[in-house]
């Protein structure tokens, strides 16, 4: 431990170093190159995390969408071609049949799906809007963000049918002026006034909603537009520990069951499984980073193993010199230390230059990513992958070092100093 800190040690090494530079430095790009490698795919991957993360932050993981669609097989006396019509009172029966399944929030909407969108005027002003009919469990499983003042639709909308309406920050500039407070103001929707009590900020990933959309309780949709208890679609969130796929699955078998859809009709209803997706785009990014760790690290050994073999040599052309300091009363431990201590600077300096252009690197690619339309940000390497990758250099570097190290430690002192 102590020759770590004498001066002449290091001074002999660097003196290795100037003396055979261009060597030197062939040997350690092995190295550089793997955890360059390393750093990047694994930052890369990261990134790709983070922007899928940031898309559907709004939205939980573990969600997926259901609605009816038309029947492709006859059953039960029924002809095919029937058109399916999701209900309210489906919502009992699939929480009761499973139990898998935390949250269900029923939708309709005017204004998407080739349905005529809402008249919505104040005024001297007026647009086309899609709106959509809520209950409060919607944001249990895509959550809305509201401007400071407002809030979404509550339990006592829906139990009163509350004239109440939550619009779009996009609406809100359309109709309203600019230093006009839309909290507490009314509008006209199909010419019924709502009162305004919130403004939504638009995220991405929460379904078909826009920065213009409208939310009304789903009681009040229903008497508006005469729906009854038509429901347009389920919006679903299993539980976290769930296998969302099954759950897909069960979905689709007990709507088959409650509206007599044939057990293998494929068609009856239509589906989105964001829960699946999600989970695919995890293990490709779990599978980027699988790769970054053996890439690198199988670069990084076949770089350790150059500079073993480069201090071999070097071992071999300082024979006269490593006689001399046997001679001079220099122990074993002392040569083998020397040794091993070059072997453990090649190896850490490669892998702190990689671990720093592999960071100006990310950095880069985080900059020209900015504002892009595919889900990306922030690529980084955590800490502790950071911090694991140097202890395998040392591990590395260490043991790829006692080779030499044991080959210094085996001339003897009257054979060195014999050698021309």
């Amino acid at each position: 431990m102590r020759q770590l800190f004498d001066r002449n040690t290091w001074q002999e090494i660097f003196q290795s170093i100037r003396k055979n530079r261009m060597r030197t430095f062939l040997t350690m790009i092995g190295v550089f190159v793997g955890i360059y490698i390393y750093i990047g795919l694994s930052g890369a991957s990261k990134g790709l995390d983070n922007g899928f993360e940031r898309q559907f932050e709004s939205v939980a993981m573990n969600s997926l969408f259901a609605w009816g669609q038309s029947t492709s097989m006859p059953h039960a006396g029924f002809k095919t071609g029937r058109q399916i019509q999701l209900k309210l009172g489906d919502v009992d029966v699939m929480y009761n049949r499973i139990p898998e399944i935390e949250n269900i929030a029923p939708r309709n909407v005017r204004g998407i799906f080739g349905s005529e969108p809402g008249i919505i005027t104040r005024g001297l002003k007026s647009g086309n809007y899609a709106v959509y009919g809520d209950f409060p469990a919607f944001t249990k499983i895509a959550t809305k963000k509201i401007y400071d003042g407002g809030r979404f639709i509550n339990d006592e909308d829906i139990d009163q049918a509350r004239k109440v309406c939550v619009i779009g920050e996009r609406t809100q500039k359309e109709l309203f002026e600019k230093d006009e407070d839309p909290i507490g103001g009314y509008i006209r929707i199909d010419n019924i006034y709502f009162q305004v009590v919130g403004v939504h900020k638009f995220t991405p990933g929460g379904g078909f909603e826009s920065d213009s959309d409208i939310f009304i309780p789903f009681t009040t949709f229903r008497k508006l537009y005469n729906t009854g208890d038509d429901v347009s679609w389920f919006t679903i969130a299993a539980y976290d520990d769930a296998d969302v796929i099954q759950v897909e699955e069960d979905v689709k078998s007990v709507l088959k069951s409650i509206h007599k859809v044939h057990p293998k009709d494929e068609r009856a209803f239509g589906s989105f499984n964001l829960g699946e997706i999600f989970n695919k785009i995890m293990g490709f990014s779990s599978g980027m980073t699988f790769l970054s760790l053996i890439v690198g690290i199988a670069t990084i050994l076949a770089g350790v193993i150059g500079i073993g073999n480069i201090l071999l040599i070097s071992v071999k052309e300082r024979t006269k010199e490593l006689g001399v300091r046997r001679a001079l009363g220099a122990t074993p431990s002392e040569v083998r230390n020397q040794i091993i201590i070059e072997s453990l600077v090649l190896t850490l300096l490669s892998g702190i230059i990689g671990i720093i252009l592999g960071a100006v690197t990310l950095k880069i690619i985080d900059a020209l990513t900015q504002g892009a339309d595919f889900p990306y940000t922030n690529p980084t390497v955590p800490i502790p992958y950071v911090l694991g990758a140097l202890l395998l250099m040392i591990i590395l570097g260490v043991l790829i070092g006692l080779i030499p190290a044991q080959r210094a430690v085996s001339i003897r002192p009257i054979d060195a100093l014999r050698e021309e």
